[in-house]
């Protein structure tokens, strides 16, 4: 992550001044999320470049590789940018059943599975759904993003979330606006406190 970052979502400081601590998006409308943390920079411009990061995650996201949740389980590094005693559970943002079903796998619960792991705090892969299938938010402003994700998640399980400190996991962070979305629901089905923890983030 760069220096100079925002105390909250993570993203960069548009410009640095003393004592500044949040984006100008985070001053404007705080999100709903406590916090958010990644551990490396999504470069589109690597995407075509073998082995590298936003290659990888391109080929597990729509080359339906499965075996490459490894590969990328190894960008996590040997220390995690969250603590493992602020959470009481790891919750994968959810693909819609259709999406799910032709990928084969949710590549956020295959990285929720090991942050979780590496953590030791339980995984929940069942009490948020997707309930309407969205659009890809690839080429979609941040305005575009929320209206796209609005109402697109549920909790269907909401004695397993209330009184709740919560870690959402996804691999790549663009804009924010569907893990916005995910801890909007999650706070209003009782969640004490939401953070988001990412493999990559786009800045």
């Amino acid at each position: 992550m760069p220096a100079a970052c925002c105390e909250i979502c993570g993203g960069p400081l548009e410009s640095v001044v003393s004592g500044a601590t949040r984006c100008a998006r985070c001053l404007a409308q705080r999100p709903h999320y406590r916090l958010a943390r990644t551990i490396a920079r999504y470069r589109t411009t690597a995407e075509d470049e073998p082995g590298s990061l936003p290659a990888l995650i391109r080929r597990h996201k729509y080359g339906l590789d499965q075996s490459v949740g490894r590969a990328l389980a190894e960008f996590l590094g040997d220390e995690l940018p969250v603590n493992a005693g602020d959470y009481d559970v790891v919750i994968p943002v959810p693909l819609h059943w259709r999406r799910l079903w032709w990928r084969g796998f949710n590549q956020a619960a295959l990285l929720a599975a090991e942050v979780a792991a590496r953590l030791r705090v339980p995984l929940d892969t069942t009490s948020m759904t997707r309930q309407r299938r969205t659009a890809p938010q690839t080429a979609r402003h941040h305005d575009e993003r929320i209206k796209n994700v609005r109402r697109a998640f549920a909790v269907s399980n909401p004695e397993r979330i209330k009184g709740r400190r919560v870690l959402i996991v996804d691999d790549v962070m663009t804009t924010g606006a569907t893990v916005d979305e995910c801890a909007r629901v999650l706070l209003r089905a009782g969640a004490i406190s939401v953070d988001v923890f990412t493999l990559a983030r786009v800045l």
